[in-house]
Protein backbone atom coordinates (compact mmCIF):
# COMPACT_ATOMS: atom_id res chain seq x y z
CA UNK A 1 0.00 0.00 0.00
CA UNK A 2 1.22 3.56 -0.97
CA UNK A 3 1.31 6.23 1.46
CA UNK A 4 -0.96 9.55 0.73
CA UNK A 5 1.06 12.75 1.43
CA UNK A 6 -2.10 15.48 0.81
CA UNK A 7 -0.98 18.77 -0.36
CA UNK A 8 -2.93 21.75 -1.65
CA UNK A 9 -3.17 24.76 -3.82
CA UNK A 10 -0.45 26.28 -5.53
CA UNK A 11 3.01 24.01 -3.96
CA UNK A 12 5.69 26.26 -5.64
CA UNK A 13 9.23 24.41 -5.99
CA UNK A 14 10.81 26.72 -3.40
CA UNK A 15 8.68 24.78 -0.99
CA UNK A 16 9.19 21.37 -2.58
CA UNK A 17 13.32 22.02 -2.40
CA UNK A 18 14.30 25.56 -0.62
CA UNK A 19 16.28 27.72 -2.66
CA UNK A 20 19.20 27.99 0.63
CA UNK A 21 20.46 24.08 0.09
CA UNK A 22 20.67 24.59 -3.82
CA UNK A 23 23.96 24.52 -3.18
CA UNK A 24 24.24 21.58 -2.38
CA UNK A 25 25.64 19.23 -5.73
CA UNK A 26 24.45 15.30 -3.89
CA UNK A 27 21.04 15.13 -4.64
CA UNK A 28 20.57 12.06 -2.42
CA UNK A 29 22.07 14.47 0.23
CA UNK A 30 19.68 17.75 -1.34
CA UNK A 31 16.66 14.96 -1.33
CA UNK A 32 17.06 15.32 2.66
CA UNK A 33 15.18 18.70 2.54
CA UNK A 34 12.45 17.93 0.39
CA UNK A 35 9.32 19.93 1.01
CA UNK A 36 10.58 20.93 4.89
CA UNK A 37 8.90 24.48 4.70
CA UNK A 38 5.96 22.95 4.30
CA UNK A 39 6.02 18.94 5.93
CA UNK A 40 9.04 18.65 8.24
CA UNK A 41 7.55 15.02 8.81
CA UNK A 42 7.89 14.11 4.72
CA UNK A 43 12.01 13.90 4.03
CA UNK A 44 12.24 11.64 6.91
CA UNK A 45 8.94 9.65 6.33
CA UNK A 46 8.27 9.31 2.61
CA UNK A 47 9.08 5.32 2.00
CA UNK A 48 9.40 4.06 -2.09
CA UNK A 49 6.35 3.83 -4.07
CA UNK A 50 4.25 6.55 -1.59
CA UNK A 51 2.45 9.29 -3.77
CA UNK A 52 1.88 12.97 -3.35
CA UNK A 53 -1.92 14.25 -3.97
CA UNK A 54 -2.16 17.84 -4.22
CA UNK A 55 -4.61 20.49 -5.74
CA UNK A 56 -4.07 23.04 -8.26
CA UNK A 57 -0.73 24.51 -9.86
CA UNK A 58 1.77 22.00 -8.08
CA UNK A 59 5.01 23.12 -8.35
CA UNK A 60 4.38 26.48 -9.50
CA UNK A 61 7.56 28.97 -9.38
CA UNK A 62 10.61 28.24 -10.54
CA UNK A 63 11.66 26.34 -13.52
CA UNK A 64 14.44 24.68 -11.25
CA UNK A 65 14.59 20.83 -12.22
CA UNK A 66 15.83 19.80 -8.82
CA UNK A 67 12.12 20.11 -7.55
CA UNK A 68 11.07 16.68 -9.07
CA UNK A 69 14.69 15.15 -8.84
CA UNK A 70 13.93 15.45 -4.82
CA UNK A 71 10.63 13.90 -5.31
CA UNK A 72 12.16 11.14 -7.34
CA UNK A 73 15.06 10.16 -5.39
CA UNK A 74 13.01 10.14 -2.19
CA UNK A 75 11.22 7.15 -3.80
CA UNK A 76 7.83 9.26 -4.71
CA UNK A 77 6.12 7.11 -7.17
CA UNK A 78 3.76 9.27 -8.68
CA UNK A 79 2.04 12.94 -8.01
CA UNK A 80 -1.60 13.02 -8.90
CA UNK A 81 -3.24 16.77 -8.88
CA UNK A 82 -5.77 18.97 -9.90
CA UNK A 83 -3.07 20.45 -12.29
CA UNK A 84 0.16 21.29 -11.98
CA UNK A 85 2.37 24.09 -13.46
CA UNK A 86 3.76 23.64 -17.20
CA UNK A 87 7.59 23.21 -16.22
CA UNK A 88 7.26 21.80 -13.53
CA UNK A 89 5.53 19.32 -15.40
CA UNK A 90 7.68 18.81 -18.39
CA UNK A 91 10.79 17.99 -15.60
CA UNK A 92 8.90 15.75 -13.98
CA UNK A 93 8.71 14.19 -16.97
CA UNK A 94 12.21 14.87 -17.88
CA UNK A 95 13.73 12.61 -15.69
CA UNK A 96 10.75 10.13 -15.17
CA UNK A 97 8.50 11.16 -12.58
CA UNK A 98 5.09 9.85 -13.14
CA UNK A 99 2.19 13.13 -13.16
CA UNK A 100 -1.07 12.86 -13.38
CA UNK A 101 -3.85 15.57 -13.76
CA UNK A 102 -6.75 14.48 -12.57
CA UNK A 103 -8.60 17.85 -11.89
CA UNK A 104 -11.58 18.48 -9.63
CA UNK A 105 -11.48 14.67 -9.00
CA UNK A 106 -8.68 14.83 -6.45
CA UNK A 107 -10.36 16.51 -3.95
CA UNK A 108 -11.68 12.94 -2.92
CA UNK A 109 -8.76 11.58 -1.87
CA UNK A 110 -7.36 12.22 1.33
CA UNK A 111 -4.42 11.59 3.10
CA UNK A 112 -4.34 7.33 4.30
CA UNK A 113 -6.34 6.70 1.71
CA UNK A 114 -5.02 3.42 -0.64
CA UNK A 115 -4.44 4.60 -4.06
CA UNK A 116 -3.74 2.50 -6.98
CA UNK A 117 -2.63 4.92 -9.93
CA UNK A 118 -1.91 3.79 -13.35
CA UNK A 119 -0.49 6.56 -16.12
CA UNK A 120 -1.25 4.23 -19.05
CA UNK A 121 -4.87 4.39 -18.49
CA UNK A 122 -5.05 7.51 -16.41
CA UNK A 123 -7.03 5.61 -14.00
CA UNK A 124 -6.85 6.51 -10.00
CA UNK A 125 -8.58 3.87 -7.57
CA UNK A 126 -9.03 5.01 -3.97
CA UNK A 127 -9.56 1.42 -2.79
CA UNK A 128 -10.76 2.72 0.12
CA UNK A 129 -13.42 4.45 -0.83
CA UNK A 130 -14.58 2.40 -3.53
CA UNK A 131 -13.87 5.15 -6.63
CA UNK A 132 -12.48 4.64 -9.48
CA UNK A 133 -11.43 8.13 -10.75
CA UNK A 134 -10.50 7.73 -15.32
CA UNK A 135 -8.98 10.93 -16.41
CA UNK A 136 -6.51 11.71 -19.89
CA UNK A 137 -3.29 8.87 -19.46
CA UNK A 138 -0.51 10.34 -19.97
CA UNK A 139 0.55 10.06 -24.05
CA UNK A 140 2.37 7.26 -25.05
CA UNK A 141 5.72 8.86 -25.29
CA UNK A 142 5.66 10.47 -21.84
CA UNK A 143 4.83 7.14 -20.37
CA UNK A 144 7.78 5.45 -22.31
CA UNK A 145 10.16 8.26 -21.38
CA UNK A 146 9.54 7.05 -17.70
CA UNK A 147 9.53 3.51 -17.92
CA UNK A 148 13.13 4.51 -19.67
CA UNK A 149 13.99 6.02 -16.16
CA UNK A 150 14.23 9.66 -18.04
CA UNK A 151 14.56 11.58 -20.97
CA UNK A 152 18.41 10.76 -21.11
CA UNK A 153 17.67 6.81 -20.81
CA UNK A 154 14.66 7.08 -23.52
CA UNK A 155 17.11 9.17 -25.92
CA UNK A 156 20.30 6.83 -25.32
CA UNK A 157 17.65 3.76 -25.95
CA UNK A 158 16.03 5.28 -28.90
CA UNK A 159 20.12 5.87 -30.58
CA UNK A 160 20.72 2.22 -30.08
CA UNK A 161 17.77 0.41 -31.52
Amino acid sequence: MSRIWRYGDHVDTDVIIPARYLNIADFKELAEHAMEDIDTSFAPNVQPGDVIVAGKNFGCGSSREHAPVVLKVKGVKCIVADSFARIFYRNAINIGLPVLEIGKEVEQIEAGDDVEVDTRTGTVVVKNKGITIRTKPLPDFCRHIGEAGGLVNYVKSQLEQ
